[in-house]
């Protein structure tokens, strides 16, 4: 007589719960939550990189433009406003996940069994 019990029914794999999630509807919205901020970012961003190396390789008098004593032009506060313009994208994305993909992520996760920490590491 053997004490062995026999195999229940296998457990859904992990891989099997994230396809199930892949097509839930909250992992579609969630989705498309975050391409509606990226992809129209992305391309208002590109669009004014692309402004300032046009202008600066075919309206050079313009970029020229002193603003502020002898060394201060146009093309300078362009070269530094793409940095702000890079940090306030950054900071605006963080807000917009906090309101808008956080929520949705933290429920797709509790779903499937993970624990999200405070140190970003799951468990």
């Amino acid at each position: 007589m053997s004490t062995d019990t026999p195999p229940s029914a296998p457990a859904e794999s992990a891989a099997e719960r994230y396809l199930a999630v892949q097509r839930s509807d909250d992992f579609a919205g969630l989705r498309r939550a975050l391409r509606g901020f990226v992809f129209p970012m992305t391309v208002a961003f590109f669009l004014w990189y692309a402004l300032y190396v046009i202008l600066s390789a075919y309206a050079r008098d313009f970029m020229g433009t002193k603003l502020f004593g002898s060394n201060i032009n146009v093309a300078l506060v362009f070269g530094l406003l793409q940095f702000v313009s890079t940090f306030l994208i950054a900071w605006l994305y963080s807000r917009y996940a906090d309101r808008r993909l956080d929520p949705i992520a933290d429920r797709i996760r509790a779903e499937i069994g993970e624990v999200r920490h405070d140190d970003g590491l799951r468990g």
